[in-house]
């Protein structure tokens, strides 16, 4: 029997993406529950959102302020399972998640570790291949994954963590801080995330652009005004 656990997607304006990436996870059938937390999207998320709830009953929709960390928070708050994914809207998983999700809670009877997905872009740039790279090698260093690589935490590991800040950036980093690198381990899946931002800012300038803005944050500056500098 499948353990069930629920997959919480942040979105905000996430129209471009949702679509496919709830396709792909209803399929992994009823132990699987999804819960989109919206923050005021303007474009068509909210009727891709709903239609997928009319489809797939494992399916819900709530609004919560706009701020990733304010609507994961939502989202775990509404989520009734053991164990919660943290994913972003725009990423996709590979084939077999659903399965390695199952085993990783499986090997995790204590629920006191954490697991993280191995960084992809859907991009077929070598520069790609390079930041894919990198990102490895910092997890591998630092024990420091980041929120585009998706997270399978238990309820009660989060909760001992101290729960999840209702930040509007670095809400990934401060949980990950909290956790520590003997609460983490990599998760037997990829996660695929969309390429454009990268493509739009440059492919050296937005990496460059991520680790100015967790430099701010190490020291001390407000998310808030990080998240202009982000954008």
């Amino acid at each position: 029997m499948p353990v069930p656990f629920t997959i919480i997607i942040p979105t905000l304006n996430a129209a471009s993406y949702l679509g496919t990436a709830l396709a792909a996870l209803i399929e992994a059938g009823p132990a699987l529950r999804i819960i989109i937390v919206d923050g005021g999207s303007q474009d068509d998320t909210l009727h891709i959102a709903q239609t997928a709830c009319r489809l797939a009953a494992n399916v819900q929709f709530i609004n919560a302020p706009r701020g990733r960390g304010s609507q994961l928070a939502a989202g775990i708050a509404a989520a009734s399972t053991p164990w919660l994914l943290l994913l972003h809207a725009d990423t996709m998983l590979s084939p077999g998640w659903f399965a390695a999700c199952q085993r990783h809670m499986a090997q995790t009877p204590d629920h006191d570790r954490a697991y993280y997905g191995r960084f992809a872009l859907a991009s077929p740039d070598a520069r790609a291949r390079r930041i894919e790279a990198i990102v490895a090698w910092r997890c591998w260093r630092f024990a420091l994954p980041y929120g585009d690589q998706g997270l399978l935490i238990s309820a009660s590991q989060l909760h001992s963590a101290g729960g999840m800040n209702e930040l509007p950036l670095m809400e990934d980093v401060t949980l990950i801080r909290r956790i520590g690198r003997a609460g983490l381990a990599p998760a037997d899946f990829t996660a695929t995330s969309a390429a454009a931002r990268y493509e739009r800012d440059g492919w050296w300038a937005r990496p460059a652009r991520n680790l100015l803005c967790l430099a701010l944050w190490r020291m001390g500056v407000p998310p808030r005004l990080i998240l202009k500098l982000y954008k």
